[in-house]
């Protein structure tokens, strides 16, 4: 009888329908694109930017890590966006990228895997070896369990397929690695598994990607990515950012590197398999390209793709493809220590360029502090509770304005004094800037008549102070902010149009 239940109980997870003890979920309309302005989403009825701080994308195949507590801790902090790896790819504890305390990363055994464990002994992790041809009903009942809760606390969940290997170290942990299966896929070059010429590894990544779709169709708060960091197995050097650098000017942190043309067929027919996948079901999800890093303004992105990602991003990834008419995100920040300041100023600079979603990599969350109140070293970035509590304040700003009005400006501020100023603004005479820089300044805006009311917002404290009210009879107009330091921002709205 024990083994009919869990039978049943496999069943009911590998179908999607909610399993026992659950509520049957109400059809809910998934997050879009705004349909008055493509750059925000539409997300429960109204007009988002998504701002998140999150962990390090392991919540659900990390079996020791509580994600009811982290995404309570994402709640009360005020964000409403965090990525999550799909399975398909996991880290070595301790060892990659120097992550110490690593989500990605779960303990020996402890590893959740969206397959099934076989009876052969002999995973790299830890445990049994992987059956590709069997499911994993735990591993579905925690990600049901992790998309309900993130929807009804209001946070968009990135789901995201596949991503890079980037060495020897990961692909030795993968469940496609013929080393940890009991499938017999084919021993491949790491660096080919990513591509069409996979093998018979590609039915097995079609599968898995169709069963996610299935499983996750029901939720309105579901974003899919199609891999992470495509370029990074397959580099095509296309751009430096600095051509100026005497030496290291091809590599990174200053290389823009896109994928190559195996990846991008590859990863066109990922997004392929979603969409066909969903045609089948009641619900259509948005899906997310990751370019490349720093900027690039994009040619053209994989048919079906309406978010575009950028990872370590320049406001200038935002302005220089602002007019593709999608999504642009800054999927991930990161890789320059531990300082909050350097983080929220990313986000400032580029939200108010244009971007719809700012996505910073945590890393005080981990396991036992699924608070974000890990405070020791802990990896190559930062965060923690004081960051999110800026993105808070940034949150709000965004919160506070007409978004679908909005559109990024260059000509209303003619001079900025000692800083650098991104804008947006609306046709009715909404403003709103950052000023990234240590002041007093002095910002010359060029405006038309009427009259106007000015806030300045300290994007420490998220304090506002009415610098004044005036009447202005168009033309240049010339405002004193007051002290600050790391940025300040400034709202001006021109009475009449509210």
């Amino acid at each position: 009888m024990r083994k009919l239940c869990q039978i049943a109980v496999s069943l009911i997870i590998s179908s999607g329908i909610p399993a026992f003890g659950q509520n049957p979920r109400k059809p809910a309309v998934p997050i879009s694109l705004h349909p008055d302005n493509p750059h925000y989403f539409l997300f429960h009825g109204r007009a988002a930017a998504l701002i998140g701080s999150g962990e390090h994308y392991g919540a659900v195949i990390n079996g020791d890590f509580d994600y009811r507590r982290y995404l309570g801790t994402l709640q009360a902090e005020g964000m409403n966006y965090t990525r999550l790896f799909g399975g398909s790819y996991v880290e070595v504890p301790g060892k990659s990228f120097g992550i110490l305390r690593n989500d990605l990363a779960p303990a020996s055994g402890r590893f959740v895997a969206p397959w099934a464990r076989s009876e052969a002994a002999g995973y790299a992790g830890g445990g049994n070896k992987f059956q590709l041809e069997k499911w994993n009903a735990e591993y579905f009942s925690r990600l049901h369990d992790f998309l309900g809760e993130s929807d009804r606390r209001g946070i968009v969940v990135e789901i995201t397929m596949f991503s890079s290997q980037y060495a020897e170290a990961q692909w030795a942990m993968s469940p496609f690695n013929r080393e940890n299966n009991v499938n017999e896929t084919d021993s491949i070059d790491w660096k080919k598994l990513d591509t069409l010429e996979n093998g018979n590894i590609l039915k097995y990544q079609e599968r898995y990607v169709r069963k996610l779709v299935r499983e996750a169709n029901a939720y309105p708060n579901v974003i899919f990515e199609i891999a992470n960091e495509p370029w990074s197995d397959r580099p095509v050097l296309t751009s430096v950012v600095n051509p100026y650098l005497f030496s290291g000017r091809d590599q990174y942190p200053n290389s823009v590197d896109l994928p190559d043309e195996l990846s991008m067929a590859w990863q066109a027919r990922v997004a392929e398999w979603i969409t066909n996948e969903e045609a089948k079901l009641p619900n259509q999800h948005l899906i997310a390209q990751n370019c490349c890093n720093f900027v690039y303004p994009m040619r053209q992105t994989i048919p079906g793709v309406s978010v575009v990602n950028f990872h370590y991003a320049y406001p200038e990834a935002a302005v220089l493809n602002y007019g593709l008419g999608k999504a642009l995100s800054y999927d991930e920040s990161g890789f320059l220590g531990r300082e909050d300041e350097k983080y929220a100023r990313q986000a400032w600079n580029f939200m108010l360029s244009g971007g719809g979603v700012f996505d910073n990599l945590d890393y005080s969350f981990s396991v036992g502090h699924e608070d974000g109140k890990d405070a020791d070293a802990n990896g190559p970035g930062g965060g923690s509770p004081e960051l999110r509590r800026r993105l808070k304040i940034l949150s709000e700003f965004l919160k506070g304005l007409p978004l679908v009005e909005m559109a990024p400006d260059f000509t209303t501020v003619k001079h900025a004094g000692g800083v650098v100023s991104h804008l947006l603004s609306s046709p009715k005479g909404e403003y709103a800037m950052y000023l990234d820089g240590d002041g007093p300044t002095e910002v010359t805006l060029q405006l038309p008549a009427g009259e106007y009311e000015a806030t300045w917002i300290d994007v420490i404290t998220g304090a506002g102070s009415h610098a004044n009210s005036f009447r202005h009879a168009g033309g240049e107009k010339v405002l004193k902010s007051p002290a600050f330091k790391a940025g300040i921002a400034l709202r001006v709205s021109r009475k009449e149009s509210r």
